[in-house]
């Protein structure tokens, strides 16, 4: 049985795993920063993911099916993520810095279908196992375990998730804070860096402090740009959501229980999203790993990842 979103949105346990999950994503960056950069930010993340469902759904017998430019453009206007513009400089992007590529077989020379590489299909890989095993270690299921022995799952796996985030207006917008931060480029990897910092978490406290923050150390880690990163913390500032114990831009920064909640919600929604899509594709693993519903007790309040 899949965990649902009000045992994660209420559990402390689950928080302290997401903010384990936070400081992998970072290590996942510092892997290959200019392919994650393509998942920093909410509208880039949308468009990747979808990218990725249209290649995993070719139907071998439907010539038309598949990741084309065309037809990848259209899913994400159609889906409201980005514009036509957005959307095709995206896909030369991708092409540019070979995380997707031009299939060279293909039956009609007309179509120029596109497949990911190597590397972005491993990277979304990573990112998929870190979330099954963050679940993995709330309900001591064995999904990340399921997976690895039946790996071809994630061609399914992968397009269930992406047309579910697609579709879910609470993970498309958090909040205004959240958006704040992903909808810039590399913003959200600078927000994960943010929570990635809290060492003890109290979810009755008025605000949690992370300590010191360089901003020039941000930008030039994240390849964002100082302007922008200044722009981000001075609105996020004024909403309330974060500040400074001194004068701005000094001191140790704090984040507000009203940020925290967001953050927090907006994984809870997306994690137990993920884990509904494995719930409904459980069959397709194999029997001898997959954990069956009655024998995973639920031990939220107590996880301790």
């Amino acid at each position: 049985m899949a965990i649902s979103v009000e045992a994660l949105a209420s559990s402390a346990g689950f928080f302290s795993a997401v903010l384990s999950y936070a400081r992998g994503m970072i290590a996942l960056y510092a892997e290959n920063p200019r392919l994650a950069s393509i998942f920093a930010s909410q509208q880039r993340w949308l468009m990747a993911q979808s990218g990725l469902a249209l290649y995993h759904e070719r139907d071998p017998q439907d010539p038309a099916s598949g990741l084309y430019s065309g037809r990848f453009i259209n899913y994400i206007v159609e889906n409201e993520i980005a514009s036509r513009n957005t959307a095709a400089s995206l896909v030369q992007e991708m092409v540019a810095y070979r995380f997707a590529r031009h299939v060279s077989d293909r039956p009609d020379k007309r179509a120029r279908p596109l497949e990911p590489t190597e590397a972005a299909l491993d990277y979304v890989w990573k990112w998929l196992q870190a979330h099954l095993t963050i679940l993995d270690a709330l309900d001591g299921g064995a999904r990340a375990l399921s997976l690895e022995q039946a790996p071809d799952v994630f061609a399914k796996l992968q397009p269930a998730i992406a047309h579910a985030l697609v579709g879910n207006d609470r993970v498309r917008r958090p909040g205004p804070t959240f958006d704040l931060f992903t909808w810039v480029n590399s913003g959200g990897v600078v927000m994960d860096d943010l929570f990635s910092r809290i060492a003890v978490f109290d979810p009755d406290a008025a605000r949690v402090t992370i300590g010191a923050v360089s901003s020039s150390d941000l930008s030039e880690r994240f390849m964002i740009s100082k302007t922008h990163l200044k722009r981000i913390f001075s609105k996020a500032s004024e909403f309330g959501s974060m500040g400074w114990d001194g004068p701005p831009g000094r001191g140790s920064l704090w984040l507000s229980q009203g940020f925290v909640r967001e953050y927090w919600d907006y994984q809870a929604e997306k994690f137990a999203l993920i884990d509904h899509a494995y719930e409904r594709l459980a069959g397709t693993f194999c029997a001898a790993t997959a954990p069956a519903a009655d024998e995973r007790a639920l031990s939220l309040t107590s996880a301790d990842p």
